[in-house]
């Protein structure tokens, strides 16, 4: 195909890309999000004419920024990115720079463009300088190779609910996943990245299939030498202020020259064909483990054992709480000692004491030890929110916090992807989980300082049959995703119809023929390029059984409804009823709640009213509600912006000549917590997250508002002490952080 063929190829494909990205479809379709996929592929297949699309994606982002048309900037700049991580040959300096240059000037533009510009730019001036740093990286951290000058591993976490998924789904994806995953060993991906790296950097000059003859015919330990050695040459130079793209070319060479020999030398002058000097590197998936979710403390378990081979390392004094060999009691902030104090009532061996003939041992002996044992963390340290950034606006959006160090000696070069697969109950089941481990977290601050957590979500709906009226709405939450960020919509939200698809073909367990996973592609670009947070308040609800007992807690994310019960409480035999009261549908509530205001002010609402039931929802159904109301500029620094949207079908009573007769209105308010009770015992039956699993009976009384930020019991005592009154400790512990769940996106939310 000739040069103005293949860029006519490549225009067609991109344009194809944004007519899907501005043109949203009535209903999924299997062949959306196609597009993008074939784009990547077509490279891939033809790594020379990398260049080409590279031009043609800056030529549109160039047109796009001219003319003011935002909505394709991050879905065009993304896909660049990609392609220039997975095929660094060919690309010329003055792209590199035009793509720079590009991503600077979008600093300018509020978030998320500047947001995601600025994580580019920073990117595109390493690779510029030292080609296929990116490559490397990727691979390094993904397939979890060892290396001492870039530590960091990576893996992704696949959870799937065998009771809200079907077994043909869960077989068709583990069977994609380990047909594309069993011939990625650690030494095919050494291979490759020695291969890409002398190939980025030497370009024609490099004898690419002499190179892939000589790595195949390698053993390990030459293997793991020159991979070494590649990984030290490249991250030298990248580590370096003003990296000299020059040197790294020399120091490349070498490295050829050694490996390959008199071939080396002979390549200069004999030549080769061109399918021989472009030969395809691909970009290996990452490291996936499949899990189906039967266990509520799964995913602890699952994040403490990523963490298990390298617990034996020597960490900071300060991590002394870090216990990775067990699940054992947690441990508070402090300790208080139960001994008396002074050295010589101490047992033998409880510490090293001087010897008797020691001068030291008389005034030893009376020596008093500190009776509490104290770690001291940053001043500016709050446990465990490292994890999703600073608190605050409902469905903020913005980077998650860096790799860095959060306590002295400690770096975090982990990171766990957890992606689930499911609907809106399989949401609601990740709240709980993440709940509980913040909550361990706020006891024994144990993976927060080493493992940075990452949670991503596909959508897998089962058919709804329009004939069965009354079924939940299940894609509340990926129908907010999608429209917050269209390229998410495109990508993500277009997938499972093909997940259906895979599920219905019979399965192929020939795993010798070459094959191109779409799924697992599209799942390998959400987890690498989707870096944008999309926060979600949890909401706590205490549900009262018995007044004079302690209440049952849980967490919701989407939904929580109520309706009444038909029978009524045991008590009612004893009780007599009320005069006047008048025998309808629905039961007597009292509600007492908290209305939200966009003035923040606090405005307390009682009424009695007689309803059928209630609806408690925290995702926003219409295009501007969420985005402008809970996400203004105005409200950033408030906390109380977040809202609950209550639903209530009251039982309204009119009489007329006929008589007395009842209808049912729908009222809808807004609120930021509240209360609900029985009066006339009639019993309630509570729903969380629509997950028929979660249901509570025989309630007569709940309270629903945002949950907080778990802290340990030290912290409770220190904010309870440092007020004398008990109102004011009260309210100062309803001042804690809200706790907000992400959930990664592309773009996080665009106005």
């Amino acid at each position: 195909m000739e040069g103005s063929d293949v860029e006519l190829d490549f225009q067609r494909s991109v344009q194809a890309v944004l007519r899907e990205l501005n043109t949203p479809a009535p209903a999924p379709q299997s062949n959306r999000g196609m597009w993008r996929w074939s784009l990547h592929k077509k490279v891939e297949r033809n790594p020379g004419r990398s260049s080409v699309l590279v031009r043609i994606l800056l030529r549109e982002l160039e047109k796009a920024e001219s003319e003011d048309v935002q909505r394709v900037i991050i879905p065009l700049l993304l896909t660049l990115m990609y392609v220039l991580t997975k095929q660094a040959t060919g690309i010329t300096e003055e792209l590199y720079h035009r793509a720079y240059a590009f991503c600077t000037r979008l600093l300018t533009l509020p978030a998320p463009y500047s947001t995601v510009a600025l994580d580019c730019a920073i990117r595109l001036k390493t690779e510029a300088a030292v080609p296929g740093t990116l490559y490397q990286r990727t691979v390094i951290a993904e397939q979890n190779l060892m290396s001492e000058l870039y530590p960091y591993q990576e893996r992704v976490f696949l959870f799937v609910d065998p009771e809200l998924v079907s077994p043909s789904v869960c077989s068709a994806l583990l069977l994609e996943i380990e047909a594309a995953q069993e011939q990625q060993t650690p030494e095919a991906c050494m291979r490759h990245v020695v291969s890409h790296a002398l190939q980025a950097a030497l370009g024609d000059a490099c004898h690419t299939g002499a190179l892939n003859r000589k790595l195949q015919a390698s053993s390990r330990r030459v293997l793991e030498y020159y991979f070494h050695a590649v990984v030290a040459a490249m991250e030298q130079v990248a580590s370096e202020d003003n990296p000299s793209r020059l040197g790294h070319l020399e120091r490349l060479e070498e490295i050829y020259c050694s490996l390959l020999g008199p071939t080396a030398t002979r390549r200069l002058c004999v030549g080769d064909l061109l399918q021989d000097r472009l030969a395809s590197i691909p970009l290996p998936s990452p490291l996936i483990t499949f899990h189906l979710w039967t266990d509520q403390e799964q995913l602890w378990k699952e994040l403490v054992l990523f963490l298990r081979p390298h617990s034996q390392l020597r960490l900071s004094a300060d991590l002394e709480a870090l216990d990775l060999q067990g699940f054992r009691p947690d441990w508070d902030l402090a300790r208080v000692s139960t001994d008396s104090g002074i050295e010589r009532d101490l047992p033998l061996g409880s510490d090293e004491l001087p010897e008797p003939s020691s001068s030291e041992t008389e005034r030893a002996a009376l020596q008093r030890k500190g009776g509490i044992k104290k770690r001291v963390w940053p001043p500016d340290f709050s446990m465990p929110g490292s994890w999703d950034g600073p608190p605050g606006l409902h469905r903020r959006t913005g980077r998650p916090s860096g790799d860095g160090e959060l306590l002295p000696g400690v770096s975090r070069v982990h990171t766990a992807r957890v992606l689930v697969l499911g609907d809106d109950r399989m949401l609601g089941r990740l709240a709980q989980a993440y709940y509980r481990l913040r909550k361990r977290e706020a006891k024994k601050f144990c993976l927060t300082p080493r493992l940075s957590l990452q949670l991503y979500y596909i959508p897998v709906l089962a058919p709804q049959d329009p004939e069965v009226p009354g079924k939940p709405e299940l894609g509340e939450l990926a129908s907010f995703l999608g429209r917050a960020d269209p390229w998410y919509e495109s990508t993500v939200n277009t997938l499972y119809p093909a997940i259906l698809k895979l599920a219905e073909m019979p399965p192929c367990f020939d795993t010798s023929r070459t094959v191109d996973p779409f799924i697992l592609d599209v799942i390998t670009y959400y987890v690498r390029m989707g870096t944008q947070p999309i926060y979600f308040q949890l909401y706590k609800v205490k549900i009262f059984t018995n007044l004079s007992h302690d209440p049952t807690e849980d967490i919701f994310l989407t939904e929580l409804k109520v309706k009444i019960q038909d029978s009524k409480s045991p008590k009612e035999g004893s009780s007599p009823r009320r005069k006047g009261t008048a025998e309808g549908t629905g039961a007597e509530l009292s509600v007492c709640y908290q209305k939200a205001l966009l003035s923040h002010r606090p405005r307390e609402v009682t009424v009695s009213l007689r309803a059928t039931g209630l609806v408690l929802k925290a995702i926003p159904t219409g295009d501007t509600e969420g985005f402008y109301h809970c996400t203004s500029p105005n409200a950033a620094s408030a906390p109380d912006c977040t809202c609950l949207r209550v639903s209530v079908t009251e039982v309204v009573k009119s009489s007329n000549l006929a008589g007395r007769s009842f209808t049912t209105v729908a009222n809808t308010f807004r609120t930021s917590s509240i209360q609900v009770q029985s009066q006339d015992q009639r019993l309630l039956t509570l729903w969380l997250d629509k997950d028929s699993r979660r249901t509570f009976r025989d309630v007569v009384r709940f309270e629903a508002s945002p949950c907080p930020e778990p802290c340990s019991r030290a912290q409770k005592s220190k904010m309870s002490g440092l007020n004398s009154h008990r109102q004011e400790a009260e309210k100062n512990m309803a001042k804690l952080s809200p706790l907000l769940m992400p959930i990664n996106t592309f773009s996080g939310i665009i106005q």
